[in-house]
């Protein structure tokens, strides 16, 4: 079968059709007494015809046919396939932990009146996850936030006992303005746990600007360390911002009362297996692509860290109309 008479999609006429038109044609036939006997508008009879006839030779169904043939779409390059400035910027993006939603919608800001300084965030995940199509995948194969294919599965809330022996302010006790984001201040914090939970370090995130400190914990993360650590930290804060402290119900917080004491911030802790309760440090998710897990964390220096915090606070996020968490932060501080 040549590639004249190979079947097309059923919306394009085939050459079966085109012959069909020139026989009708040559007998007389009206153009809407051909398409009801192809099936098809008038007006398609009426464009083909249009298109394809000849001044001297009239309609010509294998002429019509290849310069169909040699119409039809073919697969476009990938628009991150070969070199451009525009591939140079998404990947440089990339290599500094920005997601393809942050990086397409910086495009636009950066270039207003440069039209090919756009692409969408799928194309950047093609060109990721489709090497054939995008290029990208072997320079930057880390670049996406998460590692995992499957939700880590939880354990049965009935499980878990309290670990405590001071009494714990539950989340529900939590103030409303806490809740909505009213009043910045107020932090959510985790620990992000290395090779065999032998190192860690403390991640806080500021609930209304989502700006992340970094809690160095030398040693281990024992609750006396833990408690240590948030304290030296929340200590470079202005009074202000030392409004409130939100966490799970590990272990390490176990000092949480000498925590508050030493502080005046109190700690609110999450219901069991509830990680949705801390909304925003669950949706500051790129702490693994600098400390993946089985890294052992100890190695890493509280001028390592500051610099993660650094990179993290700096990327746009659509929860703040795509400023960046430390835009958001310095304004708090200018104003108040």
């Amino acid at each position: 079968m040549s590639a004249l008479e190979k079947p097309v999609d059923p919306r394009f006429l085939s050459l079966q059709e085109r012959e069909s038109i020139r026989d009708m044609r040559a007998a007389g036939s009206s153009m809407r007494a051909i398409a009801a006997s192809l099936g098809r508008p008038a007006s398609t009879v009426s464009r083909e015809l249009a298109r394809n006839s000849r001044p001297v030779l009239g309609y010509q169904p294998y002429a019509a046919q290849r310069k169909a043939v040699a119409r039809r779409a073919r697969p476009k390059p990938a628009k991150l396939a070969g070199e451009s400035k525009l591939r140079d910027y998404v990947k440089a993006k990339l290599l500094i932990r920005w997601s393809p939603e942050q990086i397409s919608n910086t495009l636009v800001d950066e270039f207003p009146d440069i039209p090919e300084m756009r692409v969408s965030p799928e194309t950047i995940y093609q060109a990721l996850y489709i090497q054939a199509r995008g290029g990208l995948k072997r320079e930057v194969a880390t670049a996406l936030r998460t590692g995992r294919a499957r939700r880590k599965p939880h354990k049965d809330p009935q499980q878990r006992q309290s670990r405590f022996v001071d009494p714990m302010v539950m989340i529900s006790e939590r103030p409303s303005e806490i809740e909505d984001r009213a009043v910045p201040g107020h932090w959510e914090g985790d620990l992000i746990t290395g090779a065999n939970n032998q190192s860690a370090i403390g991640r806080l995130v500021e609930r209304t600007t989502r700006y992340v400190m970094l809690v160095h914990l030398p040693g281990d993360h024992t609750a006396e360390t833990v408690r240590d650590g948030l304290i030296k930290t929340m200590a470079t804060l202005p009074a202000h911002l030392r409004g409130s402290l939100t966490w799970d119900q590990g272990a390490e917080m176990a000092a949480h009362k000498s925590f508050t004491l030493a502080t005046d911030m109190q700690v609110y802790f999450c219901d069991p297996a509830s990680p949705w309760q801390r909304g925003s440090n669950e949706n500051t998710n790129g702490l693994r692509q600098y400390f993946p897990k089985g890294t052992d964390l100890s190695a890493y220096g509280p001028e390592d860290l500051e610099h993660v915090a650094q990179e993290l606070n700096a990327r746009p996020r659509k929860t703040l109309d795509w400023n960046t968490p430390a835009e958001r932060l310095r304004d708090l501080l200018l104003t108040t």
